[in-house]
């Protein structure tokens, strides 16, 4: 009697320490937040726009539940999505782009990396540039 006592004691234990490390760990968006905040320091907000230049893939980062970042030269774009919680880390974006020019108002299309099922729709609102001072 006394031996399932002290697992089941034991096991709260454990649960309960574990819980306490996950809450002292940032959430993935707090992580996404921090490294937008990083991107953007020093930089100065420009007029949003509602379309930019093309893009290399190479220069897109995908802020999981907080934004999309296009860096082209010194200045980077960043369009937050109308429905953050459907872009995840593990989703690939699929952007449907009527033009040489992304939009915003262009669909993206989450699809799950795995199975290859389309998992969301996402639209971003305008793009804000972000410049260096010269």
């Amino acid at each position: 009697m006394n031996t399932s006592r002290l697992i089941i004691a034991a096991t709260l234990f454990v649960f309960a320490g574990a819980t306490a490390l996950a809450a002292d760990k940032p959430s993935r968006q707090e992580k996404s937040e921090a490294r937008l905040a990083e991107l953007l320091k020093g930089r100065t907000a420009g007029e949003p726009q509602s379309c930019i230049p093309e893009f290399k893939s190479s220069q897109v980062e995908v802020l999981d539940g907080v934004a999309l970042v296009y860096g082209i030269g010194k200045t980077i774009y960043v369009a937050k999505p109308d429905r953050p919680s459907q872009m995840q880390w593990d989703d690939v974006m699929v952007v449907n782009r009527t033009g040489g020019q992304l939009c915003n108002t262009d669909i993206i299309r989450t699809v799950d990396r795995l199975s290859g099922f389309t998992t969301g729709v996402v639209f971003l609102s305008k793009f804000v540039p972000y410049r260096k001072p010269d």
